[in-house]
Protein backbone atom coordinates (compact mmCIF):
# COMPACT_ATOMS: atom_id res chain seq x y z
CA UNK A 1 0.00 0.00 0.00
CA UNK A 2 2.76 2.53 1.02
CA UNK A 3 4.54 1.84 -2.57
CA UNK A 4 0.88 2.87 -4.41
CA UNK A 5 1.01 6.05 -2.25
CA UNK A 6 4.28 6.72 -3.49
CA UNK A 7 2.97 6.67 -7.08
CA UNK A 8 -0.41 8.40 -6.52
CA UNK A 9 1.04 11.27 -4.18
CA UNK A 10 2.71 13.54 -6.77
CA UNK A 11 -0.78 13.23 -8.61
CA UNK A 12 -2.77 14.79 -5.81
CA UNK A 13 0.05 16.95 -4.53
CA UNK A 14 -0.05 18.82 -7.59
CA UNK A 15 -3.64 19.34 -7.46
CA UNK A 16 -3.41 20.83 -3.83
CA UNK A 17 -0.31 22.74 -5.46
CA UNK A 18 -2.82 24.35 -8.07
CA UNK A 19 -5.57 24.90 -5.18
CA UNK A 20 -3.50 26.43 -2.53
CA UNK A 21 -2.01 28.66 -5.80
CA UNK A 22 -5.61 30.31 -6.39
CA UNK A 23 -6.54 30.76 -2.89
CA UNK A 24 -3.31 32.64 -1.74
CA UNK A 25 -3.92 34.72 -4.32
CA UNK A 26 -0.57 33.53 -6.07
CA UNK A 27 -2.48 32.24 -9.74
CA UNK A 28 -5.09 34.81 -10.63
CA UNK A 29 -8.41 33.93 -11.17
CA UNK A 30 -8.18 35.25 -14.57
CA UNK A 31 -5.03 33.40 -15.44
CA UNK A 32 -7.14 30.05 -14.73
CA UNK A 33 -8.86 29.95 -18.36
CA UNK A 34 -5.28 29.91 -19.96
CA UNK A 35 -3.79 27.39 -18.28
CA UNK A 36 -7.28 25.21 -19.07
CA UNK A 37 -6.60 26.50 -22.96
CA UNK A 38 -3.20 25.02 -22.94
CA UNK A 39 -4.02 21.66 -21.02
CA UNK A 40 -7.26 21.34 -23.18
CA UNK A 41 -5.91 22.68 -26.71
CA UNK A 42 -2.47 21.43 -26.70
CA UNK A 43 -0.63 19.39 -24.30
CA UNK A 44 -3.49 16.61 -23.64
CA UNK A 45 -4.71 16.32 -27.24
CA UNK A 46 -0.56 15.14 -27.57
CA UNK A 47 -0.54 13.75 -24.89
CA UNK A 48 -3.94 11.42 -25.90
CA UNK A 49 -2.48 11.19 -29.65
CA UNK A 50 0.63 9.68 -28.27
CA UNK A 51 -0.86 7.19 -26.31
CA UNK A 52 -3.48 6.11 -29.53
CA UNK A 53 -0.54 5.98 -31.66
CA UNK A 54 1.35 3.50 -29.82
CA UNK A 55 -2.13 1.41 -28.66
CA UNK A 56 -3.03 -1.55 -30.89
CA UNK A 57 -6.12 -0.66 -32.52
CA UNK A 58 -8.13 -3.98 -31.50
CA UNK A 59 -8.05 -2.42 -27.99
CA UNK A 60 -9.17 0.84 -28.85
CA UNK A 61 -11.95 -1.10 -30.93
CA UNK A 62 -13.37 -3.25 -27.93
CA UNK A 63 -16.64 -3.65 -27.87
CA UNK A 64 -16.89 -5.67 -24.51
CA UNK A 65 -14.81 -3.05 -22.82
CA UNK A 66 -17.12 0.06 -24.65
CA UNK A 67 -20.33 -2.44 -23.63
CA UNK A 68 -19.88 -3.00 -19.75
CA UNK A 69 -18.33 0.36 -19.17
CA UNK A 70 -20.86 2.00 -21.19
CA UNK A 71 -24.04 0.15 -19.26
CA UNK A 72 -22.52 1.12 -16.10
CA UNK A 73 -22.77 5.10 -16.97
CA UNK A 74 -26.02 5.00 -17.97
CA UNK A 75 -26.84 3.10 -14.70
CA UNK A 76 -25.09 5.53 -12.33
CA UNK A 77 -26.66 8.55 -14.27
CA UNK A 78 -30.52 6.93 -13.93
CA UNK A 79 -29.19 6.36 -10.15
CA UNK A 80 -28.16 9.44 -9.31
CA UNK A 81 -31.22 10.94 -10.98
CA UNK A 82 -33.63 9.19 -9.45
CA UNK A 83 -31.70 9.93 -6.02
CA UNK A 84 -31.40 13.07 -6.16
CA UNK A 85 -34.90 13.85 -7.81
CA UNK A 86 -37.15 12.87 -4.67
CA UNK A 87 -35.73 16.02 -2.93
CA UNK A 88 -35.65 19.65 -4.04
CA UNK A 89 -33.41 19.41 -6.37
CA UNK A 90 -34.47 20.05 -10.05
CA UNK A 91 -33.88 18.16 -13.15
CA UNK A 92 -30.50 20.60 -14.20
CA UNK A 93 -28.69 20.32 -11.22
CA UNK A 94 -29.88 16.77 -11.14
CA UNK A 95 -28.57 15.87 -14.37
CA UNK A 96 -25.25 17.71 -14.02
CA UNK A 97 -25.27 15.79 -9.95
CA UNK A 98 -25.26 12.72 -12.16
CA UNK A 99 -22.60 13.92 -14.82
CA UNK A 100 -20.16 14.33 -12.19
CA UNK A 101 -21.34 10.84 -10.64
CA UNK A 102 -20.77 9.02 -13.90
CA UNK A 103 -17.85 11.34 -15.27
CA UNK A 104 -14.48 10.18 -14.03
CA UNK A 105 -11.26 12.29 -14.20
CA UNK A 106 -10.11 10.41 -16.85
CA UNK A 107 -8.01 12.79 -18.97
CA UNK A 108 -6.96 15.44 -17.32
CA UNK A 109 -5.60 12.81 -14.22
CA UNK A 110 -6.66 9.09 -14.81
CA UNK A 111 -4.73 8.47 -18.00
CA UNK A 112 -1.30 9.48 -16.83
CA UNK A 113 -1.82 8.18 -13.32
CA UNK A 114 -2.91 4.52 -14.47
CA UNK A 115 -0.50 4.44 -16.79
CA UNK A 116 2.14 5.35 -13.73
CA UNK A 117 0.83 2.33 -11.96
CA UNK A 118 -0.06 -0.18 -14.56
CA UNK A 119 2.00 0.79 -17.36
CA UNK A 120 1.51 1.72 -20.96
CA UNK A 121 -0.89 -1.06 -21.81
CA UNK A 122 -3.67 0.60 -19.22
CA UNK A 123 -3.83 3.45 -21.74
CA UNK A 124 -5.89 1.46 -24.21
CA UNK A 125 -9.15 1.02 -21.84
CA UNK A 126 -8.79 4.21 -20.38
CA UNK A 127 -9.03 6.16 -23.81
CA UNK A 128 -12.12 4.34 -24.33
CA UNK A 129 -14.09 5.26 -21.45
CA UNK A 130 -12.79 9.21 -22.40
CA UNK A 131 -14.95 8.61 -25.46
CA UNK A 132 -17.62 6.62 -23.71
CA UNK A 133 -17.93 9.66 -21.11
CA UNK A 134 -17.38 12.68 -24.14
CA UNK A 135 -19.98 11.15 -26.74
CA UNK A 136 -22.51 9.54 -24.35
CA UNK A 137 -22.63 10.52 -20.55
CA UNK A 138 -21.89 14.14 -21.06
CA UNK A 139 -24.62 14.31 -23.92
CA UNK A 140 -27.08 12.12 -21.92
CA UNK A 141 -27.14 14.30 -19.22
CA UNK A 142 -26.88 17.86 -20.93
CA UNK A 143 -30.13 16.53 -22.92
CA UNK A 144 -31.84 15.78 -19.47
CA UNK A 145 -30.58 18.87 -18.00
CA UNK A 146 -33.19 20.90 -20.17
CA UNK A 147 -36.30 18.61 -19.35
CA UNK A 148 -37.09 21.60 -16.37
CA UNK A 149 -38.75 23.64 -19.36
CA UNK A 150 -41.20 20.35 -20.11
CA UNK A 151 -40.40 21.20 -23.77
CA UNK A 152 -38.69 17.84 -25.69
CA UNK A 153 -37.40 19.78 -28.06
CA UNK A 154 -35.67 21.64 -25.51
CA UNK A 155 -33.66 18.36 -24.76
CA UNK A 156 -33.27 17.15 -28.56
CA UNK A 157 -31.68 21.06 -29.28
CA UNK A 158 -29.50 20.45 -26.01
CA UNK A 159 -28.54 16.54 -26.98
CA UNK A 160 -27.62 18.31 -30.28
CA UNK A 161 -25.64 21.20 -29.15
CA UNK A 162 -23.54 18.78 -26.70
CA UNK A 163 -22.39 16.83 -29.76
CA UNK A 164 -21.53 19.86 -31.44
CA UNK A 165 -19.53 20.50 -28.54
CA UNK A 166 -17.68 17.05 -28.78
CA UNK A 167 -17.24 17.77 -32.43
CA UNK A 168 -15.35 21.30 -31.27
CA UNK A 169 -13.15 19.23 -28.16
CA UNK A 170 -9.55 17.90 -29.30
CA UNK A 171 -9.94 15.28 -27.28
CA UNK A 172 -11.57 12.68 -29.16
CA UNK A 173 -10.07 13.55 -32.58
CA UNK A 174 -6.55 13.40 -31.04
CA UNK A 175 -7.66 9.81 -29.85
CA UNK A 176 -8.94 9.04 -33.59
CA UNK A 177 -5.99 10.40 -35.23
CA UNK A 178 -3.90 8.52 -32.91
CA UNK A 179 -5.80 5.22 -33.46
CA UNK A 180 -5.78 6.09 -37.17
CA UNK A 181 -1.67 6.21 -37.26
CA UNK A 182 -1.37 2.98 -35.62
CA UNK A 183 -3.85 1.47 -37.82
CA UNK A 184 -1.82 2.27 -40.71
CA UNK A 185 1.25 2.19 -39.29
CA UNK A 186 2.15 6.17 -40.06
CA UNK A 187 4.68 7.95 -37.76
CA UNK A 188 4.77 11.65 -37.64
CA UNK A 189 8.47 13.53 -38.87
CA UNK A 190 10.50 13.18 -36.00
CA UNK A 191 10.92 16.95 -35.48
CA UNK A 192 7.15 17.07 -35.16
CA UNK A 193 7.26 14.15 -32.88
CA UNK A 194 9.35 15.62 -30.92
CA UNK A 195 7.06 18.77 -30.65
CA UNK A 196 4.39 16.54 -29.87
CA UNK A 197 6.13 14.66 -27.01
CA UNK A 198 7.13 17.91 -25.56
CA UNK A 199 3.57 19.18 -24.92
CA UNK A 200 2.47 15.80 -23.91
CA UNK A 201 4.86 15.41 -21.22
CA UNK A 202 3.70 19.29 -20.04
CA UNK A 203 -0.03 17.14 -19.92
CA UNK A 204 0.04 15.58 -16.98
CA UNK A 205 1.62 18.02 -14.59
CA UNK A 206 -0.06 21.21 -15.85
CA UNK A 207 -3.29 19.65 -16.18
CA UNK A 208 -2.90 18.52 -12.57
CA UNK A 209 -2.12 21.62 -11.31
CA UNK A 210 -4.73 23.21 -13.71
CA UNK A 211 -7.35 20.98 -11.59
CA UNK A 212 -7.12 22.60 -7.97
CA UNK A 213 -7.15 25.67 -9.64
CA UNK A 214 -10.33 25.22 -10.69
CA UNK A 215 -11.84 23.93 -7.81
CA UNK A 216 -10.45 26.51 -5.40
CA UNK A 217 -11.88 29.50 -7.82
CA UNK A 218 -15.54 27.72 -8.41
CA UNK A 219 -14.90 27.75 -4.08
CA UNK A 220 -14.17 30.65 -3.91
CA UNK A 221 -17.16 31.87 -6.51
CA UNK A 222 -19.57 29.98 -4.37
CA UNK A 223 -22.04 32.15 -3.08
CA UNK A 224 -24.47 30.51 -1.19
CA UNK A 225 -23.83 26.92 1.27
CA UNK A 226 -24.87 24.03 -0.01
CA UNK A 227 -26.34 21.56 2.12
CA UNK A 228 -23.74 17.73 2.83
CA UNK A 229 -26.97 16.20 2.17
CA UNK A 230 -26.79 18.04 -1.47
CA UNK A 231 -23.18 16.78 -2.53
CA UNK A 232 -22.06 14.02 -0.07
CA UNK A 233 -24.13 11.51 -1.63
CA UNK A 234 -22.81 11.87 -5.22
CA UNK A 235 -19.34 12.06 -4.20
CA UNK A 236 -19.90 8.47 -2.20
CA UNK A 237 -21.36 7.14 -5.51
CA UNK A 238 -18.66 8.18 -7.42
CA UNK A 239 -16.06 6.91 -5.30
CA UNK A 240 -17.71 3.74 -4.30
CA UNK A 241 -20.84 2.30 -6.23
CA UNK A 242 -19.55 3.23 -9.30
CA UNK A 243 -16.03 0.97 -9.72
CA UNK A 244 -17.68 -1.42 -7.12
CA UNK A 245 -20.57 -1.58 -10.28
CA UNK A 246 -18.56 -1.61 -12.91
CA UNK A 247 -16.71 -4.04 -11.52
CA UNK A 248 -20.12 -6.66 -10.59
CA UNK A 249 -21.55 -6.17 -14.18
CA UNK A 250 -17.24 -6.74 -15.76
CA UNK A 251 -16.79 -9.95 -13.80
CA UNK A 252 -20.70 -11.02 -14.51
CA UNK A 253 -20.06 -9.92 -18.27
CA UNK A 254 -16.88 -12.62 -18.07
CA UNK A 255 -18.83 -15.58 -16.52
CA UNK A 256 -21.40 -15.39 -19.39
CA UNK A 257 -18.54 -15.30 -21.98
CA UNK A 258 -18.57 -12.05 -23.26
CA UNK A 259 -14.66 -12.09 -23.91
CA UNK A 260 -13.58 -8.94 -21.77
CA UNK A 261 -9.52 -9.24 -20.17
CA UNK A 262 -9.71 -9.10 -17.00
CA UNK A 263 -6.87 -6.87 -17.29
CA UNK A 264 -8.91 -4.19 -19.26
CA UNK A 265 -11.45 -4.46 -16.75
CA UNK A 266 -9.21 -3.43 -13.85
CA UNK A 267 -8.20 -0.70 -16.08
CA UNK A 268 -12.20 0.31 -15.94
CA UNK A 269 -12.77 -0.39 -12.72
CA UNK A 270 -9.99 1.97 -11.26
CA UNK A 271 -10.90 4.20 -13.89
CA UNK A 272 -14.30 4.80 -12.41
CA UNK A 273 -12.48 5.04 -8.74
CA UNK A 274 -10.92 8.28 -9.83
CA UNK A 275 -12.32 11.46 -8.76
CA UNK A 276 -15.14 13.22 -10.66
CA UNK A 277 -14.28 15.46 -13.91
CA UNK A 278 -13.71 18.64 -12.84
CA UNK A 279 -14.67 20.40 -16.24
CA UNK A 280 -18.48 19.33 -14.98
CA UNK A 281 -18.13 22.21 -13.42
CA UNK A 282 -17.37 24.86 -16.42
CA UNK A 283 -20.42 22.61 -17.85
CA UNK A 284 -22.95 23.40 -15.03
CA UNK A 285 -21.62 26.85 -15.06
CA UNK A 286 -22.59 27.30 -18.89
CA UNK A 287 -26.13 25.66 -18.48
CA UNK A 288 -26.88 27.31 -15.05
CA UNK A 289 -26.99 24.22 -12.76
CA UNK A 290 -25.54 24.96 -8.70
CA UNK A 291 -22.32 25.20 -9.82
CA UNK A 292 -21.26 25.63 -5.87
CA UNK A 293 -22.96 21.75 -5.83
CA UNK A 294 -21.10 20.36 -8.23
CA UNK A 295 -18.00 22.17 -7.41
CA UNK A 296 -18.48 20.51 -4.10
CA UNK A 297 -18.52 17.20 -5.36
CA UNK A 298 -15.89 17.31 -7.42
CA UNK A 299 -13.38 18.76 -4.70
CA UNK A 300 -14.97 16.42 -2.05
CA UNK A 301 -14.14 13.09 -4.54
CA UNK A 302 -10.99 14.43 -5.04
CA UNK A 303 -9.66 14.35 -1.73
CA UNK A 304 -11.38 11.12 -0.93
CA UNK A 305 -9.97 9.67 -4.00
CA UNK A 306 -6.18 10.33 -2.75
CA UNK A 307 -7.17 7.16 0.17
CA UNK A 308 -10.00 5.40 -1.98
CA UNK A 309 -8.61 4.97 -5.21
CA UNK A 310 -4.95 4.10 -3.07
CA UNK A 311 -7.15 1.56 -1.58
CA UNK A 312 -8.71 0.25 -5.21
CA UNK A 313 -5.30 -0.16 -6.63
CA UNK A 314 -3.58 -1.81 -4.01
CA UNK A 315 -7.12 -4.37 -3.72
CA UNK A 316 -7.13 -5.16 -7.32
CA UNK A 317 -2.97 -4.91 -8.61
Amino acid sequence: MLSILFVTFPFFALVLCGYLAARRGLLPQLAIPGLNTFVLYFALPCMLYRFGAGTPVAQLLDASLVAVYLLCALLIVAFTVMFTRKGRIAWNDASFGALVAAFPNTGFMGVPLLVALLGAQAAGPAIVTILVDLLVTSSLCIALSRLDSADIHGAEVAAQNALKGVALNPMPWAIVLGALSSGLGLALPGPVMQTVGLLADAASPVALFTIGAVLARSQMNSTQATPLRDYVPVALVKLVLHPLLVGAVGLGAIALGVPLQRSALVVIVLVAALPSASNVALLAERFGADNGRIARIILLSTVLAFFSFSAAVALLT
